[in-house]
């Protein structure tokens, strides 16, 4: 097995032997499971660079040099072709993401196999091997000389070139490893994993290659801090159209984090009842219950059947979010009763839902603090906790997801405290202090 890093400098000899230049890159053709070189760059006298073809002029590459089959005089340049990459100029030292680990990683050389038909790309080496080959290769076999005396011999990271696909043509950003799963056949969590390790304009290269559902449902799962900024970076319209297929309580967390000009251009371009729903949820406090519910919830009639019901839940949007309860309301939308979807569907159609509705209600006002909000879902052991108002109208539901959320960012807020004023940290506070002063007194004197 060959690394291109021990190959680039190498001599480059012509049919005479007489040495013509050093080897300055690799291009492969991109259409191959494992690619062949299909073409040799190297740099000739007075430093002019030139690129042949790897078929049609080398005549063997022995591990050291290159040996081509024919004269100086003889040899025809050629140029990139489109389906072609170059090795050490768009992939060595660049960034890939290796969607197995859920990770950006880089990559720090690439093997290389000689086959009888030529050199074939294996894939990218993104361990300490490849970058102890890039200080120096005698760095490298000396570090993996005494790690294999120690026993713990160092491993070799590849991410096989099968498993790559560019973003980007011109590969001059970042390349996606997809070990296993192509980037739309991921769930939408394990791609906000590798966004939120990404910079701005590698993010949207990323969201390029989604469709609008696997984008929005992406943008759901990024923490807080990213969202509002992937949506900033975006166009009006492509943000606008992500907005509409989320849910309205997420689109609300994103839009309150945008400047206001930017967030009512979205506003304007998002659908009629979307953007009614959002601007509803924008009405209350952060950290309230009104601020995490969603206005997607399953109401009807109090005065329906159950096939009715079922009627109603067949007709919803399949986009919706999950329903966990059904609720009963009056005509003037006072909530009157509850049931679950397994009641629902246990009892015979022609029962009254009020016969098997729940009256005696747990609700929640939109003033609510979210911590007990959450802490009610959780003492009830409940999937949704409707939101009413002062007259019993429902207004929305706080499910049981936002909760865990809740309680997750409230357990980490605990932790960072607990942390800042442990006595350990507080010793290393007052040591650097201690250390600051008496360079100060130093420099001063």
């Amino acid at each position: 097995m060959i690394y291109l890093r021990q190959i680039l400098k190498q001599p480059v000899y012509d049919k005479t032997g007489e040495q013509i230049g050093v080897i300055s890159d690799l291009a492969i053709a991109t259409g191959e499971v494992f690619p062949r070189v299909t073409s040799l760059a190297f740099i000739g006298p007075r430093k002019t660079p030139f690129m042949i073809s790897w078929r049609k002029y080398v005549e063997s590459y022995d591990g050291d040099s290159v040996h081509l089959n024919v004269p100086s005089s003889d040899i025809r340049f050629s140029y990139l072709q489109p389906t072609e990459v170059l090795l050490a100029r768009d992939l060595l030292d660049k960034q890939i993401v290796d969607t197995q680990g859920m990770k950006v990683v880089r990559v720090n050389d690439l093997k290389l196999s000689d086959s009888p038909k030529g050199l074939r790309l294996l894939g990218a080496e993104t361990g300490i091997r490849g970058l102890l080959w890039g200080i120096a290769p005698f760095v490298e076999k000396a570090v993996a000389a005494v790690a294999k005396g120690l026993g713990h011999p160092l491993k070799e990271r590849l991410i096989a070139w099968n498993y790559m696909e560019l973003l980007e043509r011109d590969m001059s950003q970042i390349k996606l490893s997809v070990s296993h799963k192509r980037l739309q056949d991921m769930h939408p969590a394990d791609v906000a994993d590798i966004i939120e390790q990404l910079d701005p304009q590698q993010r949207q290269a990323v969201f390029e290659q989604l469709d609008t559902t696997q984008a929005a449902d992406a943008i759901s799962e990024l923490e807080d801090e990213f969202q509002a900024d992937v949506i900033d970076d975006m166009s009006t319209s492509r943000g606008a159209a992500l907005l509409n297929e989320m849910d309205p309580d997420d689109a609300a967390d994103i839009i309150g984090d945008l400047p206001y000009d930017k967030a009512e251009k979205l506003l304007k371009l998002m659908g009629m009842e979307e953007e009614a729903s959002v601007r509803a949820l924008l009405g209350y406090k952060e950290e309230t219950a009104g601020g995490i519910m969603t206005t997607d919830f399953l109401a009807v009639n109090d005065d329906l059947t159950v096939q009715d019901a079922v009627s109603a839940i067949r007709a919803m949007d399949e986009d919706q979010e999950s329903i966990h309860y059904l609720y009963l309301i009056s005509d003037n939308h006072v909530l009157t009763g509850v049931l679950s979807l397994r009641e629902l569907v246990i009892a015979k159609p022609e029962t009254p839902l009020g016969d098997i509705s729940t009256k005696e209600l747990i609700t929640t006002t939109p003033e609510l603090d979210q911590e007990e909000c959450a802490q009610m879902i959780a003492k009830y052991d409940l999937l949704a906790l409707p939101v009413v108002d002062e007259q019993g109208i429902i207004l929305g539901v706080v499910t049981v997801d936002d909760a865990m959320d809740v309680m997750e960012e409230e357990h980490e807020e605990d932790l960072q405290q607990r942390s800042i004023t442990s006595p350990w940290v507080i010793g290393i506070i007052v040591a650097l202090l201690i250390v600051i002063g008496v360079l100060i007194f130093m420099l001063n004197s």
